[in-house]
């Protein structure tokens, strides 16, 4: 990488070959911070981001990236509407509660 050039967009290739950089142990997310003027956190993030798509990919079936996300969206869905359904009873049933109170 190049140092003292001011990086104004970290595309995904200028990512992933800092996040390599960091897995083959030529710097470490703390040098990378301060060479780059970037939080560790956000590339503790793209260290975490690239790990989970090297696992996807070396999976005998890979999964599509719109797949992943589609299912991750139905799932929070149907939590959604679940955690939405039980406060409907449950306001429902304090309604009644509080009508056989007076």
């Amino acid at each position: 990488m190049r140092d003292q050039e001011e990086v104004k967009r970290w595309t995904a290739k200028r990512k992933s070959a800092l996040v390599l950089e960091i897995i083959q142990g030529k710097t470490t997310v703390a040098e990378a911070s301060r060479a780059h003027d970037l939080l560790p956190s956000e590339i503790e993030n793209w260290v975490d981001e690239g790990k989970r798509g090297m696992e996807n990919a070396l999976r005998a079936k890979p999964e599509d990236v719109r797949e992943q996300y589609e299912r991750q969206l139905r799932q929070l869905q149907e939590a959604y509407g679940e955690a939405m359904l039980e406060l409907r009873a449950r306001k429902k049933l304090q309604a009644l509660l509080d009508e056989e109170g007076k």
